[in-house]
């Protein structure tokens, strides 16, 4: 499963000043903590700083990559702050993201033909965000056939259903549960990722209800995820989800992450 560490983001505080600032110690150190929890890769948006972000996003992932030896995903809605990062990042990153929206599409994909690199594409497009499964399948199979078409890789695609607080309707998580499980069966290459936290926006215990949440997206095919590494209840959960729904054989990640003291 992949992990996406999401802790250099400028909304989280702190970290807009280690920007700001350039403070390189600080930015490497929070990458490095991220990596050393398990994470796979570091999530990095700069997209409140609208005025030098495609600058900001350069130099942070310069510095990253001078003591990180992972790729990282490239996050922001802008196309030309996505291929800022593309030009300076060493290896394959993932970029986050692209809808069906005509025109944020249509400005991604030449983007694939210059570049290495693997993609979140979200389950919207210019009508919004759908309220049923049924029509996020059907976005995410207009995305998948447009990325192929231009020569991406059906394996580095990664679909996000896109998570809504079930605070302002409690149906929206089974929404998201039965597109991860009609998405993962109809395209087995395809990988489906979601950013946990805003299934609980609005509540009290978050992090119980994106615990179990993550647990259920899971078992129905979730196989990546942008959550906090450094927190090892989140962590754990992953690990003990996919033991238990035989995605974990023999439980060797499970018995591994246990000697490790990450349970």
């Amino acid at each position: 499963m992949l992990i996406v560490g999401e802790k250099i983001n400028t909304t989280l505080k702190g970290v807009d000043g280690i920007i700001a600032g350039r403070n390189a110690s600080a930015l490497q150190d929070l990458a490095k903590k991220q990596i050393e929890a398990g994470a796979d890769m570091v999530d990095v948006n700069v997209g409140t700083r609208v005025k030098t972000e495609s600058e900001d996003m350069q130099w942070a992932i310069r510095t990253i990559q001078e003591v990180i030896d992972k790729p990282l995903c490239i996050d922001s809605p802008n196309p030309e702050v996505l291929e800022a990062g593309l030009k300076v990042h060493k290896g394959k990153p993932l970029i986050n993201s692209t809808t069906a929206e005509k025109e944020r599409l249509q400005r991604i994909l030449p983007l694939v033909k210059k570049y290495d690199f693997r993609i979140v594409a979200l389950t919207m497009d210019d009508t919004g965000i759908p309220e049923d499964a049924e029509k996020r399948y059907t976005i995410a199979g207009k995305l998948i056939e447009s990325l192929v078409r231009e020569g991406m890789k059906l394996e580095d695609i990664y679909i996000d259903p896109l998570v809504r607080p079930i605070s302002t309707d409690c149906s929206v998580g089974k929404v998201v549960l039965d597109a991860i499980e009609k998405i993962s069966i109809s395209f087995e290459e395809v990988h489906l990722i979601c950013g946990l936290s805003n299934i609980s926006f609005g509540l009290p215990r978050r992090g119980l209800l994106n615990r179990v949440f993550l647990s259920m997206a899971i078992e129905r095919g979730l196989d990546a995820a942008i959550i906090d590494p450094l927190d090892k209840q989140v962590m754990s959960t992953i690990f003990a989800a996919r033991a238990l729904v035989g995605k974990d054989e023999f439980c060797t990640d499970y018995l591994s992450a246990f000697r490790q003291g990450k349970l």
